[in-house]
């Protein structure tokens, strides 16, 4: 059974990428997870997509519908199963 997780990260038209969207990518993939890497791609979207969430950034990750968090959640999560 494969492990999968939904990733919302910001890589804008304009070419800007967020760091951290990148880096909990390659976290999750180390971790065996197929990341369903769902791409925000204008302002607007990222605005949205914060709003309905009730976050302050992005990236967020949901595991099993759980909202993870960013970055460094995953980092404490990954942490606290070792």
């Amino acid at each position: 059974m494969s492990k999968a997780a939904d990733l919302h990260r910001m890589v804008l038209e304009d070419g800007y990428t967020c760091p951290f969207g990148v880096r909990a990518k390659e976290l999750l993939e180390s971790k065996g997870f197929q990341v369903n890497d769902h791409l925000l791609t204008t302002r607007k979207e990222v605005d949205d997509f914060k709003a309905k969430n009730s976050v302050q950034t992005t990236p967020l990750t949901f595991i099993d519908g759980v909202k993870m968090g960013g970055h460094d959640d995953l980092v404490r999560y990954f942490s606290d199963e070792e």
